[in-house]
């Protein structure tokens, strides 16, 4: 049980950091950090849903940025 919980944090954090460079935010007044944390969990698991393109996460969210039509779907 340890393991599966330790398997599913290292991923997720691994997630987050590969496609948002989590891990080189300089936030951090207040609660700023981990509201900011929240909201690309959030971005994350929406682009994981996303079957439009067959790319990874970190294109995705580049995708998005540039294409404002694919960030409206």
């Amino acid at each position: 049980m340890i393991q599966h919980h330790w398997q599913i944090e290292n991923s997720l954090h691994w997630s987050l950091d590969v496609a948002f460079r989590e891990d080189d935010s300089r936030i951090r007044k207040g609660h700023s950090a981990e509201n900011m944390s929240r909201i690309r969990q959030i971005a994350l698991n929406i682009l994981k849903q996303d079957n439009t393109y067959k790319i990874g996460i970190k294109n995705k969210r580049l995708s998005a940025g540039w294409d404002h039509e694919y960030l409206i779907s």
